[in-house]
């Protein structure tokens, strides 16, 4: 999809304001890259960036989909806020969709203890902390056939058959690790992509991943909803 030298020809020609709080972040800076390519790819399309999801929206709009079923919140500062944030494209009513959802996760310190001759540690909180979120974000979605959520995880507890590993697979629905899966499978698995390795993340190799998501997530809607809803011809 894009190649370190594309890479960087984005990151220098990037218009979006540089004092953004994403550009503190690895994962935020490929969102951003993310938006200046969506832009050029699919010129005309309105997009907006936010860095939480609040429960009371989620539970707000589940209610008019699905008028049937009871859904609640307590406290209405209460939300969700995913390292990459959530991207949407907009239509002309102001409507938003949600086309990238970018989670980021560490996990792992036990080698670097281990050098400093400390006692290991119990391993998996950051992935217990992980299944909560992506259980509010996927049910924030259950109104379309598309989960866009990306998490990418490292540390030394996703070194080979670690259990740490079954953890995170069982967060995404059984579903194999360092695979995309965009759309949903059969009638019931919206599972989400998690891309886990030992060693960090590399900007590129989370753009390519990104920004096919967010690319596939804007053809859905068009095709759902129509690509008038979004472009002016």
């Amino acid at each position: 999809m894009a190649d370190r030298q594309l890479l960087r020809k984005l990151r220098e020609s990037t218009v979006i304001n540089e004092k953004s709080k994403l550009q503190d972040k690895a994962l935020g800076r490929v969102v951003l890259l993310t938006i200046e390519w969506l832009l050029e790819d699919f010129p005309g399309i309105q997009l907006r960036h936010e860095p939480t999801w609040m429960l009371t929206n989620i539970v707000n709009s589940l209610r008019v989909y699905f008028p049937d079923v009871d859904f609640h919140s307590y406290n209405k500062r209460s939300n969700m806020r995913p390292d990459g944030g959530i991207l949407r494209i907009i239509d002309f009513e102001g409507k938003a969709y949600p086309i990238l959802i970018g989670e980021m996760k560490s996990q792992g310190t036990n080698d670097l203890r281990q050098q400093e001759g400390k006692p290991r540690q119990s391993q998996g909180n950051a992935i217990e902390r992980l299944g909560k979120n992506v259980i509010g974000f996927r049910t924030a979605m259950l109104s379309e056939k598309i989960f866009p959520f990306v998490c990418f995880g490292n540390g030394c507890d996703f070194e080979g058959n670690s259990s740490i590993k079954d953890r995170v697979v069982t967060i995404a629905m059984f579903g194999s690790l360092n695979k995309t899966y965009l759309h949903m499978q059969g009638d019931h698995f919206n599972r989400g992509s998690f891309y886990f390795k030992v060693e960090p993340w590399q900007e590129d190799e989370m753009f390519n991943i990104v920004v096919k998501t967010a690319e596939q997530s804007v053809y859905y809607y068009f095709s759902k909803y129509g690509k008038s809803s979004f472009i002016r011809s």
